[in-house]
This record gives C-alpha cells, structure tokens and sequence, in this order.
C-alpha cells in the first residue's frame, strides 16, 4: 500500500511529458519579451541618430539653430544670407576682387523666333555707355536747344517685320525748376540735375506703349534700351509715327514733362533703316507748341447774381474747338473755378473729367456765397472768377489748356462786358461763349 502521507495529488498521475508543459511555455514567453525589447531599443537609437542629423523625412523636428560659417581670411565668424546679386556672385568679404567681365551679347529677340509673329513688344536693355562728368551737365541748353535733343536709333527687319527702336541717350536737358509752363523756360531757373525717363509710342495706335528706366541726378542720361515692335511692314509703317516724351521723375507728385518728340515715318527714307541701324537727333520740343498751333478752345458760361441771397451762381454748360492734347488725338478736359475776393482765393471747385473729348458737355452748376460788409449789402465790387480747363493724365500733371478771368483788373473784351451785363442785370441768368487764352 503506497504511503498518502508524501502523494500530494494521490488521485491524479502527471506523465513526464505534461510536466514539460509549463516549463517551455515560460521560456517562449522569456524569449518573445526579449526581441520585442531588444527591437524597441534599436528603434529608439535610430530615431535619436535621425533626429540628430535633421532627417527631412520625420514630422516635427526641432529647429537648427544655424551654424557659424568662417571666412577664409581669418574674420569672425557670421551668419551667411542668400540674397540675389544683380552683378553675379559676390566674393567673400576679404577675398581680392576679380576684374570686372564684360557684358554678354544679348541677342535680339526677334532673331530667336522663326514663324509669323503676332504685333508685340520687345524689350532689351544693354549695358550703358560711361556718363559725362557732372561739369558737362551745365551750358548744354545752348548746344543743344532749350529742353535738349534725344538721340535714338531706328532699325527694320524685314524677314521678321519688326521696327527695332533704340533709345540711346538724351542731351542738355534742364535741371529742376527749368520745366515751367510746359516748357516754357522764361524765368525759371535751369539749374541742378533731374531724374529724366523716355515714353514710346507708335501712332496713331494706342496699343504700345513703352518706357525706359529712371537715370537719377543727371542732364545726360544715358539708356541704350532696345524696343521692338512687331508685326509691321514697310506699307504700314510708312503710316505711322514715332512720339516720345521725355519725363521727370517725381517720387511725391506726378511726373514733370519736360517736352515731346514727334518724328513721322513718312518723313524719311524707309529703305535707309531696313535691314542696317540708322541714327537720329533731335530737339525736344515743348508741349505747349502743339497748343499754340491748335488754339485753346472756347468755353460756354452762364451766370447769375442774385443780391438777396448776397449769391453768384455759375453754370458750366460745354466747350468746343479743344486741342489735340492725347497722343490718341483726344484729350480728358476738366474745369476749375476759383473765386477771388480782393485778389485773394477764398473758394474752389472743379468739375468732372470728360473723357476722350474734344467737345466736352459739363452742364455744372455752382453756388458761391459773396462776403457781404455791414451797411453796405451784397455787391460784386472786389469779387472775381479765375477758370481753368485742364487736360487730365492719369501718370504726368494735368496740363492747363487756357484759362479766363471774369472780373477783376485782368477782364478785357468779351469777358468784360459779360461780366457788366451780370453785375447790371440780377436775378437773370446770361450765357456766352469765351474763347480760352494762355
């Protein structure tokens, strides 16, 4: 009989294999629990050499912070910045400087192209020629005119149908303070530099239109920029025209226009710039030429002074017979009213901008109140009317067409008796056309 007192399980008999059970069990688990540990740490070093070298491929980096570059030359250390060079590369500070190059041959545009083109243009600008010291900037306006010559090249390519126009420089041009009255240069004083740039445009088309470059603090600007029209040929170009205008530029105010070039196509010998470069100068004329030649125009006014309301009231119904003031053969006229009182401006008003018109329909009205003196009552005595029609633009000053003076020391004429009539008929609204002087 077996001993019950060392059988802890007397009712159960365990097989040596069953016992083997729980013992590889627990050794599969020790070995599972290892690799997946052994994995995780190799994991966690990869990531941390990764994120120490800055792999683009991971979210979330910390920022580098930027390390210190050291010149060749021994300098303390910066912090380099990209930044685009207009002259190429730039050395690093202490280096010797390389000699300057030469600038590259820039071909013209048309010359890459080989089927029919559409009427464009093309800009090129080439590097400039050294500029006249600035002594030679005074005593040009006798050599050269008043408002200077503009010199420029003239250039038909056939084969492409295009008109190369090159604008190389300009001369003599006057200083600040010599553009008055549109270049009228009577008691202005022509003195110092300007910042003078060119306006292109073919006539009579409105479709190019075409600038050079600002050339600071000079007389004697110098571009050398190529423009390109195209889509023309020899038939249509003796049509046109070339205008240029020659401009001041203003940071604070529009542009002075210091006078124009008109240089009609038909007035030279087209087969002198096909297929060779010719060269032209010539004077700049002031604008105030072709307004002159033109006439100013004549304006409808209406008036009427009513003494109880101590009131003038003037009524701007139209004008007529405008000069040509656009290089489209309009203009935008507007009109300014000024009201004097003992010589002095103590009103104003305008009225709206007429666009491409020569015959502007204004149909305005405008009030003005009239001081009065105690005792006295309402009178026009010391009272007058100072017009002005002018020529917006939307880049330039606005240019003034003519002007008229009703009442005061300066009415003469057909004004005077207007303003008789007016002044000896209240409360009557009396219209008449004036003509517009300088």
């Amino acid at each position: 009989m077996p001993n019950l007192l060392f059988d802890p399980n007397p009712g159960v008999k365990l097989t040596p294999l069953e016992s083997m059970v729980p013992v590889a069990a627990g050794l599969t688990a020790a070995i599972v629990l290892a690799v997946m540990t052994c994995y995780c740490a190799r994991r966690i070093r990869q990531r941390n050499r990764k994120t120490a070298g800055h792999d683009a491929t991971l979210p979330f980096q910390p920022p580098r912070r930027p390390t210190a570059v050291r010149s060749p030359s021994g300098a303390p250390p910066h912090y380099l910045k990209k930044s685009p060079s207009p002259t190429g590369t730039k050395p690093p500070p202490g280096a010797p400087l390389s000699p300057p190059e030469a600038p590259t041959q820039v071909r013209y545009a048309e010359e890459s192209e080989t089927g029919p083109l559409p009427r464009m243009v093309a800009h090129e600008t080439r590097a400039p020629e050294p500029e006249s010291p600035v002594g030679g900037d005074q005593g040009d306006c006798g050599e050269y005119g008043r408002l200077g010559t503009l010199v420029f090249k003239l250039r038909f390519l056939a084969d492409k149908g295009a008109l190369v126009v090159s604008v190389v420089r300009c001369r003599g041009l006057p200083g600040k303070g010599g553009t008055v009255n549109n270049g009228d240069l009577s008691g202005a004083k022509n003195t110092g530099n300007t910042d003078p740039y060119v306006k292109l445009q073919l006539l009579p088309e409105k479709q190019h239109k075409v600038k050079t470059r600002v050339v600071r603090n000079t007389r004697n600007p110098v571009y050398d920029e190529d423009f390109t029209f195209y889509g023309l040929s020899l038939t249509e170009l003796g049509t046109m025209s070339l205008h240029f205008v020659v401009l001041s530029f203003d940071r604070y105010s529009r542009d002075d226009v210091i006078g124009e070039v008109i240089c009609p196509m038909s007035s030279m010998e087209l087969s002198q710039i096909e297929n060779q470069q010719v060269a032209f100068s010539k004077e700049i004329q002031p604008r105030s030429l072709k307004i002159r030649a033109q006439g100013r125009g004549e304006l409808l006014i209406s008036l009427c002074w009513q003494p109880a309301a101590a009131r003038l009231t003037v009524v701007l119904l139209k004008a007529r017979n405008l000069p040509r003031m656009d290089v489209t053969g309009l203009a935008d006229p507007y009109v300014k009213i000024y009201l004097l009182y003992n010589g002095q401006r103590i009103a104003k008003k305008k009225t709206h901008v007429k666009k491409r018109t020569l015959s502007p329909v204004f149909n305005e009205s405008f009030a003005f109140d009239i001081p009065t003196t105690e005792g006295a009552g309402a009178t026009l005595d010391g009272v007058a009317l100072e017009l002005m029609l002018l020529d917006w633009d939307r880049v330039t000053k606005n240019e003034v067409i003519g002007r008229l003076d009703l009442g005061g020391p300066r009415c003469t004429g057909t004004t005077l008796n207007h303003w008789n009539e007016v002044c000896n008929s209240p409360r009557r609204q009396i219209a008449e056309w004036h003509k517009l002087v300088e």
